[in-house]
């Protein structure tokens, strides 16, 4: 019986996270109105304790789970134990630890969507509103693009990593107070460098979030224009804004109202590049033409960084560790509740053709419009309702025969 211990025990940490996600999926309006409080609280203790020192803790306990789980298998062979035994405490500890990650974290994908916390409207859009869209996010990237600085070879050339990651909470800090968001009422410490960079760039990965350790971290070889949009990114996460649709949208709305203009490059540097590809996918010869008449008018500046960022990828990216990553990476996701799996991180489109009507083109089309006063006889007909008005003052009566 003891050589079944381990499976035993790994089963019981299987069952309760079940159960907890279970639980999650179907009360969500629970989930909502407590855990993301609760956990975003969590987060920022953690983040204060591992902030001690620079780099990825998670990443370090990760090395040591390595070398006891190699050392355990030389003696278990050494000394002709059961490999049996052994597989299942190691089954043990590794479903030990998803059950404390779905605990202290992975609950957050069966909170409320982010647009609801906004009130953003996320109806369904058209050809025409996608290219609009699109077009607008374009156009705020040239005109960003000119003001960034720039190398001799014309790739944006941007603050160092730390300071990166030092202003990155600014543009929360403004949601939060100024904006009064509460939703991004979360820790707002830098996100740290990724350790084993080149493993990470290989499978096409630019960052990681670990909600146990309560650390944000970003690949820090990936292109400058993009370091600003990641580390709002990652920190999205370390707030309880779990999926990667809502996080994205997150990251560009933080970078956006940075007073900084390589996050606000940043953001609508891949607003558009989001908005332009759901373009292509489209693949329609409507769409099509569309997407060919948006990139034609982009700055050689904007169009430079583009290809830029595609090469980065296209050439350090290793197709077979990319393939590994991408399924464990949409296994993981569908499992803790996103039904799209990798497809969310494109989803955020939506939510930026939706932001782009209720916050751009909406205010344009109201314009000098008159408030509505539901007391204003103009706006609304009066006649009949009692007390709609005011009484008009009346004179007094003059003192014609008072005592003298």
């Amino acid at each position: 019986m003891k050589y079944w211990f381990g499976y035993l025990t790994a089963g019981i940490f299987g069952a309760i996270t079940w159960v907890l996600l279970q639980f999650g999926e179907k009360f969500t309006t629970l989930v909502d109105m407590v855990y993301p409080y609760v956990i975003r609280t969590l987060q920022d203790y953690l983040a204060q304790w591992t902030s001690i020192v620079d780099y990825p803790v998670w990443q370090l306990l990760a090395v040591v789970l390595i070398v006891l789980v190699l050392t355990s298998l030389v003696l278990v062979v050494l000394l002709k134990r059961s490999l049996i035994q052994w597989l299942g405490w190691v089954l043990a500890v590794c479903s030990g630890i998803f059950m404390l990650h779905t605990m202290v974290w992975g609950l957050s994908y069966h909170a409320g969507d982010l647009a609801e916390d906004l009130r953003l409207d996320t109806g369904s859009y058209n050809l025409e509103e996608l290219t609009e869209a699109t077009e607008y996010y374009r156009d705020k990237a040239v005109e960003l693009a000119a003001l960034v600085k720039r190398d001799e070879q014309g790739n944006v050339d941007f603050a160092d990593f730390e300071e990166l990651a030092k202003a990155a909470g600014e543009g929360f800090r403004i949601l939060t107070y100024e904006k009064h968001y509460p939703v991004f009422a979360g820790s707002r410490l830098p996100v740290k460098r990724l350790g084993w960079a080149d493993m990470y760039t290989s499978m096409g990965i630019t960052g990681f979030t670990m909600g146990i350790t309560g650390e944000a971290a970003v690949n820090p070889q990936i292109p400058d224009v993009t370091l600003p949009f990641t580390m709002c990114h990652e920190m999205a996460h370390r707030m309880s804004i779990a999926g990667e649709r809502d996080a994205n949208f997150a990251a560009f709305l933080a970078a956006h109202v940075n007073e900084s203009s390589e996050f606000q490059y940043s953001a609508y540097f891949m607003a558009y590049r989001y908005c332009y590809h759901a373009l292509l996918r489209a693949n329609t010869a409507e769409s099509s033409a569309a997407a060919a008449r948006v990139a034609s008018l982009a700055s050689p500046e904007l169009q430079h960084d583009m290809d830029t960022y595609s090469e980065f990828f296209s050439s350090r990216r290793s197709e077979p560790a990319t393939k590994i990553a991408d399924t464990a990476n949409d296994t993981y996701l569908k499992a803790s509740g996103e039904e799209s799996g990798l497809a969310s991180y494109g989803e955020v489109c939506d939510l930026l053709v939706n932001w782009h009507y209720q916050q751009v083109v909406l205010p344009t089309l109201i314009g000098d419009e008159k408030p509505f006063d539901p007391l204003d006889e103009n706006q609304v007909d009066l006649s009949g309702i009692v007390n709609a008005k005011e009484p008009e003052p009346t004179e007094p009566p003059e003192n014609v025969g008072g005592v003298g």
